[in-house]
């Protein structure tokens, strides 16, 4: 009798890094659950980015607002519930590292014991006492900063970036770091900074990632939103992960449902290209510990 050999196995795959309208996204809870049943993901995070208004006095509109927070939890535990067996629904935060006003270490994040916590960096402090400012926000907004915060010095943004990002990553109180290095978006058309001394950045903070044992997302937001044209962070910078075996989830950084497996094959290429040969899944917590399960990646013909 012959049989027919079985082709590769499909990756397991999830989205753990995802916004609705209770901060900055466009599709509510229930339209993400659907949609990422629909794509056969095994689990999905909602990680709204957490209010920052009462402790930090910044204002914005893609931060949760203070007043929303028990309605996004029960929201979500409410899926949970109708998703089970079907589908892992956790429920989760990116919170901003702001220096000296937002960590993930916060009482108020704390109190909350979400399943899991995105740590990420998107707001410099200027040493000037110039306003702090996003570096992936809009571009005016970008160069305000970088003229007032910074002078125009590359540079100075620069080894800023990768300082805040050691800073947050010393706290800790995260689980997944966030789009390692977003602080490319608004600088991808000019030479902002010496290409070698950002690697040498990187090596350092892929040393200090390891040392921590956090988990790293390789992040397609970037170009599922065509800011970008390749993963956050970059295959070099990937590549340096490898180096140090730092461990790794694919996200989608989604904003809608139709980009919850967004650009997946390239982000699977990039970590085939760097070494990798596999992934992690979020499984949720063991006495306040990550629990993380790994997934294969096959060999990608690039």
């Amino acid at each position: 009798m012959n049989t027919i050999p079985l082709g590769p196995k499909k990756p397991r795959l999830s989205s753990m890094h995802t916004h609705t309208p209770f901060c900055d996204g466009k599709d509510d809870v229930e339209t993400m659950c659907r949609t990422a049943a629909e794509k056969q993901l095994c689990a999905i995070g909602f990680s709204a980015h957490a209010p920052i208004y009462k402790k930090t006095g910044i204002k914005t509109d893609w931060h949760m607002s203070e007043d929303r927070l028990d309605e996004y939890i029960s929201e979500v535990f409410a899926a949970r519930s109708r998703w089970h067996g079907k589908l892992d629904v956790f429920l989760g935060f990116e919170v901003d590292y702001i220096k000296g006003l937002r960590s993930a270490m916060d009482s108020d994040i704390k109190a909350i014991k979400p399943d899991f916590i995105i740590g990420s960096v998107h707001y410099l402090v200027p040493a000037n006492g110039a306003e702090p400012f996003t570096v992936d926000g809009p571009m005016e907004e970008f160069e305000n900063g970088f003229k007032n915060g910074f002078g125009g010095n590359g540079e100075a943004l620069m080894h800023s970036y990768y300082d805040a990002m050691a800073e947050m990553i010393a706290i800790g109180g995260f689980d997944i770091l966030g789009h390692a290095d977003i602080v490319k978006k608004n600088c991808l058309e000019k030479t902002f900074w010496n290409a070698e001394n950002e690697a040498i950045r990187q090596e350092e903070t892929a040393r200090i990632i390891a040392a921590s044992g956090l988990v790293t997302e390789i992040n397609t937001g970037g170009l599922n939103r065509g800011k970008i044209r390749e993963t956050y962070p970059s295959i070099s910078f990937v590549s340096r992960l490898r180096k140090f075996e730092i461990p790794v989830i694919i996200t989608a950084d989604a904003h809608c449902a139709n980009h919850l497996d967004g650009y997946y094959n390239i982000a699977l290429q990039t970590l085939a290209a760097a070494g990798y040969s596999e992934h992690l899944l979020f499984s949720g917590k063991n006495n306040e510990k990550a629990v993380w399960s790994k997934e294969f990646i096959q060999k990608i013909k690039i």
